[in-house]
Parts: structure tokens; C-alpha cells; sequence
């Protein structure tokens, strides 16, 4: 068995630890110039966290705005290193294609802001904006680092903003609305989310009582950032699509419902923009009665499972795809450790946070790609109302 070694820095010997016949058997060893020299230069690598958070009274929020983390690779340890108060509700983000910027959308109003990312991995402040589209719910930058896309909710509308060169957002390029039941009405639209080519764009709609529940795929001008309908699907009444993931081989797209506690499949062609419907799950187990919204779908990152988050039953859905047709099975619900997971992705490292909006907190899961089971680390992040982590 391998020796486990340790530095003795008084006598400067390595002491090598070796189980032998159930005990330990130390071997002391002299350590050359070059091995301590090793050692004193040894460099912990960091990462860093972005945290959108909620603000306001109307939300019942606790938190202060947006949350800058450095997070030691070797040890996992977040440590809080900026909060930087905004405009309210700071909420979901996206970075630039070079990750030097950051933008983020104003919850419940009408604003998006700007931010470069420094040298020591904080926020500066460029510009906000005011799109007059109510309540901004998702953002998005092209592959050309030519436009933002913002999704507005009760606006129902995607915005194209242009991109200046110092970062900072500049004029609204276009617009694109998805009609109501009645004139002057709108289908509010939750999400804005790219194929892995960047060059369509998956937009879920809710409805509500206005609108009609749908996803539809659109393609994208990246000369004009205007979009073209490709495909649709319509929702049956107030299952309300909110989320879509789309999987590594381009082909499959996974989107939850938000009210029919849904998981659907659909087979995408991006040669022709086309989509179709393949399949449908539950979100919850069939003993769940109460009330539940299902909120967030990922792909993790081996391609081999969906999950899917739920509010107020605070659980995470985990199915395996079938890695030839793309077809869903379930292979277990899991606790999410908090109140309310509204957002959860998986890091560069392939942990899987949660973040918990209602109790303030964010739970670090490992994630095992092999049996899809998710086995929480104990590495609970204190975060006031946490909605959406962008990993740098």
C-alpha cells in the first residue's frame, strides 16, 4: 500500500505513513532542497461564484444584492468576498463569451444592468437600462458577443440589446412578442436558452390567463438579432412550460412545466429548427398530493441524466436518458436540504448546488453519474434569498 506522506518541518523529513498488517509503520526519510521548494511554492487554485439575489419586501427577501464568492478548489470552502448593492431583485445572470462582464436582470421591474469583472474577480458597476418590458426573468449573450437577449415575463416579449465595446449595454435592437388570447394581451415568457450551436433560441412561455403555455424554438439572425419561429409546442391549460434544458448532442431538449409538475422530451433537428414532443413524466412522486411547482431542468454534465427541482415540496427528480432514443426514466426523487429550490446547476467541478430561496441557503450535492444518485457534502453556503449562481 502507498506510503501517505507528511512534512515535518522542524527536522525537515518527510514522514511516510504505510499500513502494515492492520498498523501503521513509519518510515522517516531526508527531504531534498527541491521537494521543500515544491512544497513552500504550492498554489491553492480558486473559483468564484456570482449569486443573483432577491431584495424586496414584496418578495418577503432577505437578500442584500449580488453575491461575489471565492471558492477554494481544494477544500470547497465559499467565502464571501463582495456584495454589491444594485438596482432590486438582482436576479438571473449570464457572462460575456471571454467571461470578463457580467449582466444581470432586475426581477418584478424593468431594468438590466452591466458589470465588469476586475482583475481581483468583483463587480464594477457600468450601466443599467430600462427595456420597459416587465419583469425581466432570464438573460443571454450571442456567440459573437454582439447582443444581449432578455426574456420578460409579464412583458411577454424577448429583447435584443446591443452590446457596446467597453461591455456596457447600449440601444434595444429588436424585439419579438408572443401574442396573447386577446389583442394588447401576451403569453409571458420565462426563459431564453440556446441550442448548443448558439444558433437557435428555445423560449418557454407560461400562459397564465392570458396567454397560452408553450415552448417555441426561433431561429437567430446574428447580423440583426432578430428571431424566426421554427417550431412550437402548446401546453395543455395551466401546466405552464418554464424551463428547458438541451442535451450535448444537440438533438434532445428536456423542459418542465411549472404547474403540471412536468418533465417533458422532445427530438430537436437543427438543420430545420424542427422539435417534437416524444414524452412525458411527473416531477413528483405519485404519493405527493400537495401543492408543487416544478422550477429548474438540467442536464448534468455527463449527458446521461435530466433533473429537475420542485418548490414547496423541496425535492430534486432525477431520471436516466436512454442513450439512444433520448427517452426518460425516473430513478429517484431526493431532498434538496432548504425551502424553495427556484435555481440549481452543476459547477465546473461537477457538484451540483441548490439554491434554496427560502431558507437562505445554498447546498453543495455530489453528483454520481454512474447511478444518478445525489449525495449531499454538508457544505451549506448562508445566502439571502438565493436565485441563480453563474460559475467563473
Amino acid at each position: 500500500m502507498p506510503g501517505i506522506p507528511m512534512w515535518n518541518t522542524r527536522h525537515s523529513l518527510f514522514v511516510n505513513f504505510r499500513l502494515t498488517c492492520g498498523s501503521y509503520m513509519i518510515f522517516l526519510t531526508e527531504s531534498s532542497n527541491s521537494e521543500r521548494a515544491n512544497c513552500k511554492k504550492e498554489v491553492i487554485k480558486m473559483s468564484y461564484a456570482y449569486v443573483g439575489c432577491r431584495t424586496t419586501k414584496e418578495r418577503n427577501a432577505r437578500g442584500k444584492g449580488l453575491c461575489v464568492y471565492e471558492i477554494n478548489d481544494q477544500t470547497g470552502v465559499w467565502k464571501l468576498v463582495q456584495c454589491l448593492e444594485t438596482e432590486p431583485n438582482p436576479s438571473y445572470q449570464t457572462m460575456d463569451q471571454e467571461k470578463k462582464f457580467l449582466y444581470s436582470v432586475h426581477g418584478d421591474f424593468t431594468k438590466v444592468s452591466s458589470y465588469q469583472i476586475l482583475a481581483d474577480h468583483t463587480l464594477k458597476h457600468l450601466n443599467t437600462i430600462d427595456i420597459g418590458g416587465k419583469n425581466p426573468v432570464d438573460i443571454t449573450i450571442d456567440k459573437e458577443n454582439k447582443h444581449v437577449i432578455v426574456a420578460t415575463l409579464q412583458g411577454g416579449t424577448l429583447y435584443t440589446i446591443e452590446r457596446k465595446e467597453d461591455g456596457s449595454l447600449g440601444d434595444v435592437a429588436a424585439t419579438y412578442t408572443y401574442e396573447g388570447k386577446e389583442e394588447g394581451k401576451v403569453s409571458t415568457i420565462h426563459q431564453c436558452l440556446w441550442d448548443q450551436r448558439k444558433n437557435y433560441l428555445f423560449a418557454c412561455a407560461q400562459g397564465r390567463i392570458n396567454g397560452y403555455g408553450q415552448m417555441r424554438a426561433l431561429r437567430y439572425s446574428h447580423e440583426t438579432g432578430t428571431f424566426t419561429q421554427t417550431a412550437q409546442f402548446f401546453a395543455r391549460t395551466w401546466d405552464e412550460p418554464r424551463h428547458a434544458a438541451v442535451h450535448p448532442n444537440n438533438r434532445w431538449v428536456y423542459m418542465c412545466e411549472e404547474k403540471g409538475n412536468k418533465v417533458l422530451y422532445f427530438q430537436f433537428d437543427e438543420k430545420t429548427g424542427a422539435m417534437e414532443a416524444m414524452q412525458e413524466l411527473s416531477t413528483v412522486p405519485e404519493t405527493i398530493t400537495s401543492y408543487s411547482d416544478a422550477s429548474e431542468v438540467c442536464v448534468d454534465p455527463s449527458g446521461r441524466y435530466v433533473l429537475v427541482s420542485n418548490r414547496y415540496t423541496d425535492s430534486i427528480a432525477v431520471y436516466r436518458i436512454d442513450p439512444v432514443t433520448g427517452y426518460l426514466k425516473n430513478t429517484g426523487f431526493y431532498s434538496c436540504l432548504g425551502k424553495t429550490p427556484r435555481f440549481f446547476c452543476f459547477a465546473p467541478n461537477g457538484r451540483c448546488f441548490v439554491a434554496n430561496e427560502d431558507s437562505d441557503t445554498i447546498v453543495e450535492f455530489e453528483f454520481d453519474s454512474a447511478t444518478g444518485q445525489l449525495f449531499p457534502t454538508l457544505n451549506i453556503i448562508p445566502t439571502g434569498s438565493p436565485v441563480c449562481i453563474v460559475f467563473a
